[in-house]
């Protein structure tokens, strides 16, 4: 296998795993109001795949954030118990929205490298053909 195909390989799995993680980010973000929702955290992994003969980034398990929730007061409100109080959730905004930006950033520069890549591979065809 070629170095073109590896450099591929590699920054597609960045570019899924970063997907990945801006699918499970947004999802927080949407869900910041909602009653009892725990935050949804994603780690990075490496696994070495024996077919391409390069390490690969994926994403392990989702887990929740276990961190308490947030108690807020609203008498109002359908699931208040009786002193006022209710299971808010435990996303923080300001750091989903910078997790966002990060994810964001590497997303764009695996792009960056994955058409880096091609573009050098279709310019080494071309000097290959004359």
């Amino acid at each position: 296998m070629n170095d073109f195909v590896k450099a591929l390989t590699v920054t597609s799995s960045g570019l899924k795993a970063q997907a990945t993680r801006l699918r499970h980010l947004s999802e927080n973000i949407s869900n910041a109001d909602t009653p009892g929702y725990r935050r949804k955290l994603v780690a990075f992994e490496t696994s070495f795949n024996g077919g391409s003969g390069v390490s690969e980034v994926e994403t392990s398990r989702v887990r929740l954030d276990q961190s308490s929730l947030e108690r807020v007061y609203d008498p109002s409100h359908p699931m208040s118990d009786e002193s006022g109080y209710f299971d808010g959730s435990n996303v923080n905004l300001m750091i989903e929205l910078g997790d966002a930006r990060e994810a964001q950033r590497s997303y764009e520069a695996n792009l960056k490298v994955f058409e880096q890549t091609r573009k050098m591979s279709a310019s080494l065809m071309d000097l290959l053909r004359k």
